[in-house]
């Protein structure tokens, strides 16, 4: 069997670390190993369910004394504590053990594995929902309203799926289990398999007189309006969870969770890289080159900005802290504006000839510079 890690060191603790200690580790490793924040990565799932476990046990008083007294042996009845010292003695093996330390637990349901009540508190469902925002919803918060239908216990039964004044009895095969188990004597020891009691179906209990409402399931579907806070800077693509708003759970279980993944509609000036903002904003020729106060378009709204003479197309100029707030609620980003000088058309024929005699005179100027246009008066008046 797999040699099983200390629960305080899988949340980096020390033994005996108090309730707050235990829920901050817990939390810290549950935003770092979350399938939401990593899709498709098979370690951090992994890592995700060990950090589970230890935090399903060290969150419940009573499982963490024992665990503290006995260690594994003190929450895991089947828990064997070192070597199993050969196969003398018909020692008593459980499949589910062998079969799920060799290829993951991937058995569990066929060979029973750890003997759990079917009939315990069993977690709801979670449930996922897309919500659409504009641009400046994802800049700056919202709050927003979702529909939902989902499984709630029934109000008639309680969720106990009985009729009322009546009550579920325990299954005499199984004795409340849900598993009936069997043995098997071989050279190498007995095994033993669980298997779904076939006269309560798994379930553990017998309903004689079903509730009219959910006809004994104990569950019907409700259609649910659900507020959701938008966090300001939230961005494409991410998602916000609502602990508690999923699928009710069974027989006493916590109801599900709700996922909420937003998308950010387009902006038509706009473009967002990160927690700053993109914006190319077109002048004429005369701003250009004599310099103008732009008025320029924000999230914020309207800024002024003094363009100095003699800007190029394509130059950038930053506006510090007109960017997306930061999630977390640290600063903001900053908004950057491309300048690009825009040709007019459709000139008329006075407008065409000032603009050649402007080209003239203005000869002198390029060629000052020593750029583009010097290079080529230059190569064409060298003979």
């Amino acid at each position: 069997m797999a040699e099983q890690r200390d629960l305080y060191e899988v949340l980096g603790l020390q033994k005996g670390a108090s309730d707050d200690e235990i829920k901050k580790a817990y939390r810290k490793l549950a935003k770092k190993y979350h399938p939401d924040l990593n899709p498709g990565d098979k370690t951090a799932e992994e890592k995700m369910k060990e950090v589970n476990g230890a935090y399903e046990v060290l969150s419940d008083a009573d499982k963490k004394a024992r665990y503290d007294q006995y260690g594994f042996a003190g929450i895991d009845p089947n828990y064997a504590g070192g070597g199993a010292g050969g196969f003398g003695g018909f020692q008593d093996f459980d499949l589910g053990d062998i079969f799920g330390s060799m290829f993951g637990g991937g058995f569990g349901g066929g060979f029973g594995g750890q003997q759990t009540r079917q009939n315990g508190p069993r977690k709801g469902e979670n449930l996922r929902v897309s919500l659409t925002l504009t641009f400046e919803e994802a800049v700056f918060g919202c709050e927003k309203s979702v529909s939902i239908t989902r499984n709630e216990a029934c109000k008639d039964c309680g969720g106990s799926g009985a009729k009322a004044g009546t009550t579920p009895e325990t299954c005499p095969v199984c004795r409340g289990m849900g598993q009936v188990k069997s043995t098997q004597r071989t050279p190498f020891g007995v095994f033993s398999t669980n298997a779904p009691c076939q006269n309560c179906h798994g379930t553990g209990k017998i309903i004689k007189e079903p509730c009219p409402t959910c006809k004994g399931e104990g569950k019907t579907r409700k259609t649910r309006t659900i507020q959701v806070k938008i966090p300001a800077g939230i961005d494409d693509g991410q998602t916000i969870s609502l602990r508690g708003e999923g699928n009710g759970g069974s027989n006493g279980g916590p109801a599900g969770d709700l996922y909420v993944t937003v998308r950010v509609k387009e902006h038509k000036m706009f473009q967002r890289d990160g927690q700053d903002i993109i914006l190319e904003m077109p002048i004429s020729f005369a701003q250009a080159a004599l310099g103008a106060t732009l008025t320029v378009p924000t999230v914020d709204g309207k800024v002024q900005y003094d363009l100095p003479e003699g800007t190029q197309t394509g130059t950038v100029f930053r506006l510090r802290g007109s960017g997306v707030p930061n999630i977390n609620g640290r600063g903001r980003g900053d908004q950057y504006v491309k300048v690009t000088v825009e040709v007019p058309r459709n000139l008329s024929a006075e407008q065409k000839e000032l603009l050649r005699k402007f080209d003239d005179d203005i000869d002198d100027c390029y060629s000052e510079k020593g750029g583009f246009f010097k290079k080529m008066k230059d190569l064409f008046n060298k003979d």
